[in-house]
């Protein structure tokens, strides 16, 4: 797979100090498996149905048309919990709303949809951010040989710091300027009008995820520090807070307790003061535009925003290089990315 298309060379690595190590990924779909990790399981009682699937070179959005043919429901009735690559092998909870077991059983399997099991009913329909994050087996292909050591660097850092929660590319399309048209809809709500609203949340979504990436990268020298006026994040359930007294919140953020957070710009979403605010504004104001528009473009629009940590937590990690392949497993938080994580090995400029 071309490197440009799924590594962004415009943000900063947070392992400058380590080289570039080169690597392809995704060679094949069996180099990238994603399994999501479920947050529950269904309780036997519900007129939702859960399924667990596994698919291989098969986006999210696919799998959806392609079950909603043969269960003869709408496409918008299956609940997912995220959305997974389709050059990979993946594996997902779903659920269906007015479908029986047996039915589901009769759906045929390939090559691309490999297997398709029922694990019971509940009550709820399953949305967006309802699993614990996703396990990631990556195969990296061409890696420097004898580069044991300078992964093993790599690797602490990151441990030791956070993985730095950018947004991956394929918010903003082929061509990479998604964000373009989400900021020019902001500024024009005629034409916003005319668009269907899942298209037009999707533009504006790809301009918030810009924005947080800009501000993440002036933030990376302190990724893991939490300075008078930031938002912090709990790692263990999401909520935010301001921070008063740094020094008694460091400590926490050594432990990964808790994360500084930039702004995915809403309604509602708070904007840091102090030194976090002005670099917030001061990357705003190189975009043209200040916290207040963005916050009332966001009221205007009909999202209320919030926080997203700035780093996560690299979880589990096992690797190995074997000649000049490295394989590594670990497991991410709802929302991360693992290219993030394979960004500060391969370091390639195109």
């Amino acid at each position: 797979m071309p490197i440009s298309s799924w590594l962004d060379h415009t943000l900063p690595y947070l392992t400058k100090s380590v080289p570039a190590l080169g690597g392809r990924i995704r060679s094949t779909p069996e180099d990238f498996c994603v399994e999501e990790r479920p947050l529950y399981l269904p309780c036997g009682q519900g007129e939702h149905l859960y399924i667990r699937i596994k698919k291989r070179g098969l986006s999210t959005p696919d799998l959806l048309s392609r079950l909603s043919s043969h269960l003869h429901v709408k496409a918008q009735s299956i609940g997912v919990a995220g959305l997974k690559d389709a050059q990979a092998v993946t594996t997902q909870m779903l659920s269906l709303q007015g479908v029986t077991a047996e039915t589901v059983a009769a759906v045929p399997t390939d090559d691309r949809l490999l297997t398709l099991e029922v694990l019971g009913r509940h009550r709820n329909r399953l949305r967006k951010g309802h699993h614990a994050g996703n396990h990631f087996r990556l195969v990296v292909r061409d890696v420097r040989e004898g580069s044991e050591a300078l992964l093993q660097q790599l690797f602490d850092e990151l441990l030791r710091r956070g993985v730095p929660n950018y947004f991956g590319p394929q918010r903003q399309g082929r061509l990479g300027t998604n964000f373009q048209l989400g900021a020019e809809l902001l500024q024009d709500p005629a034409r916003r009008n005319k668009m269907p609203r899942s298209k037009r949340i999707w533009f504006m979504n790809s301009y918030q995820s810009y924005v947080f990436n800009q501000i993440a990268a002036k933030r990376i020298e302190s990724i893991d520090r939490v300075w008078l006026g930031d938002w912090a994040m709990k790692t263990d359930n999401g909520a935010c807070f301001p921070v008063e007294q740094p020094e008694v919140e460091q400590p926490r953020a050594d432990r990964f307790e808790i994360s500084p957070t930039g702004p995915l710009f809403g309604s509602r979403a708070p904007w840091a003061t102090g030194v976090p605010g002005e670099i917030e504004r001061a990357v705003i104001a190189d975009l043209g535009t200040t916290p207040e528009l963005l916050s009332k473009a966001g009221a205007e629009c009909g999202f209320r925003g919030e926080r997203r940590a700035l780093r996560v937590r690299l979880n589990d990690l096992v690797w190995s290089l074997d000649g000049s392949v490295l394989t590594l497993s670990f497991w991410l938080p709802p929302g991360s990315y693992a290219t993030s994580v394979l960004r500060e090995v391969v370091k390639q400029e195109v």
